[in-house]
């Protein structure tokens, strides 16, 4: 198995970095360099239209979406068991969560780091408003989750899903509440930070903080 992802520190492509170093694939990476927006070049266009990261080329198959990419590598590394088996209750239970990352929590982020977006340049304030609301509300769904059966999202087994949503929690670190001040998603960030793969991708990313 051959894989380059294409990332930018910090980006959505942490998560896919990370599960490249925790099931062992070997990969290159590429970084692209947002302030000179290779990320819009022609040839980083070719590969992935929407000009975002992550994209992972993985034996010659171009894959995008964060979610997508990660659901996908848990699927092909199943001595991991990072997802339960097709057909299951569990399965059930993390499609649900792996889709609240991709239809909650993604979007409710693009508006806060992004509110010209979807509101215009007049309108930043209240999207941004609106977008901490979503957020927080999500977060605190997540909690009581946890809280009520955790520590894990499928209960007692790590899986895809919550690396996923350990990243996510990172992105909250500078708002004005970060996921860490619910004691139930600090403690569930603390385990999976403490894995070692999370801190070498950082350490390749260059992060130091959150760590």
């Amino acid at each position: 198995m051959t894989a380059t992802l294409y990332y930018a520190p910090s980006t959505a492509a942490l998560v896919v970095h990370w599960l490249l170093i925790e099931l062992e694939v070997p990969h290159e990476l590429r970084a692209l360099d947002f302030e000179r927006r290779e990320q819009k070049s022609p040839e980083y266009l070719a590969l992935n239209p929407a000009g975002v990261v992550p994209t992972l080329v993985l034996d010659g198959e171009v894959l995008t979406e964060s979610t997508a990419i990660v659901m996908h590598l848990a699927d092909l590394h199943r001595q991991a068991q990072l997802a339960p088996a097709p057909g299951t209750v569990e399965r059930a239970h993390y499609y649900r969560w792996m889709c609240f990352a991709a239809n909650t929590l993604l979007p409710a982020y693009r508006g806060w780091f992004y509110p010209d977006e979807p509101a215009g340049e007049a309108h930043q304030l209240e999207a941004k408003a609106h977008a901490r609301e979503r957020i927080e509300t999500a977060w605190q769904r997540v909690a009581d989750h946890l809280g009520a059966g955790g520590p894990c999202l499928l209960g007692e087994r790590v899986s895809a899903a919550d690396f996923m949503f350990t990243m996510l929690m990172r992105w909250s670190r500078n708002m004005p509440r970060p996921s860490d001040e619910w004691p139930e998603l600090r403690a569930h960030a603390q385990r999976m930070k403490a894995r070692p793969a999370f801190q070498e991708a950082c350490r390749r990313e260059g992060i130091s903080d959150w760590l």
